[in-house]
């Protein structure tokens, strides 16, 4: 249904308002599944995570792939982690693309140092904190969302120093709105984005779709083969493959190499169909006609 993505610096109010976002959408006249993705849901330590860049980028890696196994039609997820690197921004809205879902950024936008205040007071509570250290290189490196870039649109932004965060914070208010909203053909309040071809992920289907069309189109030379032999050799007319198919007519005789020569292009072709049209026939019959259409068409000509 969404994909969130929750970005500020270390310490910023992250995680309370993921926490707020997802009560807010529960309590919603919706009422979607919500389900958050944290280091902590996979019980990572902040500090050895972030302790240098192949953690980092190891921490990066885990938290992707959960994503992506998590999205899906039904459920809105909530990424609670720093996401400061605008790249990583850019690969979970290409996860959420080839989903075909829903995607927006909520910033947390805090000054630096009102989050090390907030880190300090974290430590001495015996709270989970950052190192000195990792908060400042992190701190650092912190790339600020931009609405003008589509991985950070729609952008709904929060001032945890000024105002708080709170179920209804004026920008939680309106993620929820964005996030229930009926999609309406007439109005572009909301972008459900669309997968392509770069970004979709492989249909399900295309498997099974490749197997029945190679088995459906062996079939279909094994009759006419058949066919041509009982006639001894001549040729064959009204060649048929199946109850409820077309009956193929041949005028001639076809020899085996050349009727594999046109099954490899039939194939070959409807792959080919499939990447910008509709997906290749999964059912053996559907093949099979489309087949037997092909082979009327080819040899008629002939």
């Amino acid at each position: 249904m969404a994909l969130v993505v929750i970005c500020g610096q270390p310490c910023s109010g992250k995680s309370t308002a993921a926490l707020c976002l997802a009560e807010a959408l529960k309590e919603s006249e919706a009422k979607p599944i919500v389900r958050i993705i944290d280091e902590g849901s996979f019980h990572l330590d902040r500090n050895q995570s972030y302790a240098d860049m192949p953690a980092e980028k190891n921490l990066r890696g885990v938290l992707r792939s959960e994503v992506d196994r998590s999205l899906s039609k039904e459920d809105i997820v909530i990424v609670d982690s720093l996401n400061n690197i605008k790249g990583y921004r850019y690969e979970l809205w290409c996860l959420a693309r080839a989903a075909g879902i829903r995607y927006c950024v909520v910033f947390c936008d805090a000054e630096e140092t009102h989050c090390q205040k907030w880190n300090g007071e974290r430590r001495e509570k015996g709270e989970a904190a950052y190192d000195d250290k990792i908060f400042e290189d992190l701190a650092r490196r912190f790339e600020r969302p931009d609405r003008r870039n589509r991985w950070d649109s729609p952008l709904f932004e929060l001032w945890p120093h000024n105002e708080g965060v709170t179920n209804s914070s004026t920008a939680i208010a309106e993620a929820v709105s964005y996030l229930t909203k009926k999609v309406d053909p007439k109005s572009r309040d909301v972008r459900v984005l669309q997968p392509t071809i770069a970004t979709q992920n492989t249909r399900s289907s295309e498997a099974n779709s490749l197997y029945e069309l190679d088995r459906a189109t062996q079939e279909v030379i094994s009759a006419v083969v058949e066919a041509q032999s009982q006639a001894l050799g001549g040729p064959s007319n009204g060649i048929s493959v199946g109850v409820g198919l077309p009956n193929i007519t041949i005028s001639r005789s076809v020899g085996l190499p050349e009727l594999r020569r046109l099954r490899r292009t039939f194939i070959k072709l409807t792959g080919q169909t499939s990447l910008s049209g509709r997906p290749p026939p999964s059912d053996a019959e559907s093949a099979k006609r489309m087949f037997v259409d092909y082979l009327n068409r080819e040899l008629g000509a002939a």
